[in-house]
């Protein structure tokens, strides 16, 4: 089966995992973006669709320790299509674990904060001992807030990192981990002078702020950063800026998407930059094959989880359900593989902060991932190089987190 890397790609990452549920171990001992989709939404500020939540909702599973799943079931397009994948993925895991001892309770937040706030106490009064989800940043806080008052711990799918605290987990993919982990390696290869030319959007903000910060505890400096349009016809006055301030870097970060970055590469060419003399930087966003068609990439580096558990994930989803999940289906999937871990190893009670903080982390199939106390995650990320033929690892991903500490927002 043949995954289409580019509509992945495009989706802002929030994860996606597949695989083996035994594999959600702790390591070493035992979307906004809205976490989801970039077609949901591309920024941080997710939308608030209209649509009138259904609290009740379906069991899957038998087991006798109940857990909330908590998704925009009854939103429309993209959101809901997203939805009823990512309920199928935690059907998957549950099928493939080896008797898992929790029972999913489904409830539809429609997509609002309310009626995330409303499916986690109506859940809760049914026994729920956790939440898994929302998908949304504002459905987060809302079921955040329930899930305090009831003492239940929460793993939702959001990439904003505003909406994550103690006990609000997000198990999806943080732009600060990719920034970090090129930031560190470009650093390893002798690099020390950065510049960035970022999108003026949600998802440029975020990567603004982590990219100083990663320069910096890297021990690099900044020369110049530059925020461009999204609109092409106005990219060229910004990312001139930067073309005349190159000759003081050694690297320039341009995390963007693949249908922007030939555009403003071309634009630096056009300002007279020696492309092969500077080391162009992404994020995942670059994990399309769209990428490799430019030749003026080739070499370029960048972030993003090891593609292979996905690959393996969406043969067996598709195998199950005939049809193929979406990008965000595999949130669910290792959310609820990791629940069933938990509760196998340590029953219901081992459903705490405590336990989701373990700085040791957790083995998914995307690579091995740990919670922050904050809320937050830490992922450990390859570092690929574009080439002609397609994108190479020239740097894999860790298989723990020894030695590093959390990062910190």
């Amino acid at each position: 089966m043949t995954v289409d890397r580019r509509s992945l790609a495009k989706g802002w990452r929030a994860l996606f995992v597949g695989g083996a549920a035994l594999a959600l171990a702790a390591c070493g001992g035992g979307s906004d973006l809205g976490g989801t989709d970039e077609r949901l939404n591309p920024l941080p500020g997710n939308p608030t669709p209209q649509v009138e939540a259904q609290p009740l909702g379906q069991a899957i599973g038998q087991g006798s320790t109940k857990v909330a799943l908590v998704l925009p079931l009854s939103a429309s397009g993209n959101a809901g299509a997203a939805a009823q994948s990512m309920k199928n993925a935690a059907e998957l895991a549950l099928s493939e674990f080896n008797s898992p001892d929790i029972q999913l309770v489904v409830k539809d937040d429609g997509g609002t904060a309310q009626g995330a706030q409303a499916a986690v106490n109506s859940a809760t009064d049914e026994g729920a001992r956790m939440v898994i989800g929302p998908l949304f940043a504002h459905s987060v806080q809302g079921a955040g807030q329930a899930a305090r008052q009831k003492g239940v711990p929460v793993v939702a799918f959001s990439t904003d990192a505003n909406v994550a605290s103690r006990g609000v987990y997000l198990l999806s993919f943080l732009p600060e981990s990719d920034v970090d982990r090129i930031v560190r390696y470009a650093v390893s290869q002798g690099k020390r002078s950065f510049a960035a030319l970022l999108p003026e959007n949600g998802y440029g903000t975020v990567v603004e702020g982590a990219f100083q910060q990663a320069v910096a505890k890297a021990g690099g400096r900044v020369v110049a950063l530059e925020r461009y349009p999204t609109d092409k016809a106005r990219m060229a006055e910004p990312i001139a800026r930067v073309a005349n301030a190159l000759g003081q870097a050694d690297a320039l970060f341009i995390p963007d998407t693949a249908d922007s970055v030939p555009t403003v590469v071309g634009l630096l060419a056009a300002n007279g930059v020696n492309l092969k003399r500077v080391q162009l930087l992404g994020t995942g966003l670059w994990d399309d094959p769209q990428m490799a068609r430019d030749a003026s990439l080739a070499g370029a580096w960048y972030a993003a989880p090891d593609s292979s558990g996905f690959r393996a994930f969406a043969q067996r989803y598709k195998a199950k359900f005939g049809a193929e999940p979406t990008r965000t289906a595999s949130l669910a999937y290792d959310a609820t593989s990791l629940v069933a871990a938990l509760v196998k190893t340590q029953g219901a009670a081992g459903l705490t902060d405590q336990t989701f903080a373990n700085p040791s982390g957790f083995a998914g199939v995307d690579g091995t991932f740990r919670f922050r106390a904050d809320g937050g995650n830490d992922r450990a990320l390859a570092v690929y190089q574009v080439q002609p033929g397609g994108a190479k690892v020239i740097s894999p991903a860790p298989r723990s987190f020894d030695g590093q500490t959390a990062q910190a927002n």
